[in-house]
């Protein structure tokens, strides 16, 4: 994997973070988090689609690695509902 594809896949990681923040409506942090939230969100993701059977639905191939779009949104949904879920609310 080259420079400039591992710079692709943090901004497509970043994007995936990005909508499931927005979706989850509980956003903290910024460009960086939402990256974090993007990976954390393939892996959590794609090991619920594997667990229930279910296909990847959109992944996009850069270099030799594939990063399932659609399990990374819904991934970090339930990740950032989660987080949100545990933080202390702030009054």
């Amino acid at each position: 994997m080259g420079f400039i594809d591992f710079l692709l896949l943090l901004l497509i990681a970043g994007i995936c973070g990005s909508i499931g923040q927005a979706i989850a409506g509980f956003s903290r942090g910024g460009c960086i988090v939402s990256i974090v939230v993007g990976f954390i969100g393939a892996l959590l993701g794609s090991w619920m689609s594997g667990q229930m059977g279910l296909p990847e639905l959109f992944n996009i191939r850069i270099g030799d690695t594939n990063f399932p779009v659609i399990w990374s949104i819904i991934g970090s949904v339930v990740f950032v509902v989660i987080v949100g879920l545990l933080s202390p609310r702030k009054w």
